[in-house]
C-alpha cells in the first residue's frame, strides 16, 4: 500500500478524517474508562472528574496509519464494483 503522506500532502478530507477517527477513538477510551471505573466501584467525584476531563490525545502514526488503510479498502471497494 502506498503511502500517501511520501505522494501528496494531506488534503482537507485527509485531515478531516484523521481528525474524527482521533476524536472517536478518544471517545471511545473514554467511555470504556468510565465502564470500568462503574463496575469497580471508583466512582469518588475526583474519578468522575478525571474521566470527563480528559483531553483527546494527538493524532499518531498509528491513527494516520489506520486512516490510510481504511481509505484504501474503501478505494478497492468502489474500484471492484466499478
Amino acid at each position: 500500500m502506498p503511502d500517501i503522506r511520501k505522494t501528496e500532502p494531506m488534503d482537507a478530507r485527509d485531515r478531516l478524517i484523521v481528525a474524527l477517527y482521533a476524536e472517536l477513538k478518544a471517545e471511545r477510551e473514554t467511555r470504556e474508562t468510565l465502564e470500568w471505573a462503574i463496575r469497580n466501584g471508583a466512582l469518588s467525584r475526583e474519578v468522575l472528574e478525571a474521566i470527563a476531563a480528559d483531553p483527546v490525545p494527538i493524532v499518531t502514526s498509528e491513527d494516520i496509519a489506520s486512516v490510510e488503510k481504511i481509505i484504501a479498502l474503501d478505494e478497492r471497494r468502489g474500484r471492484a464494483k466499478d
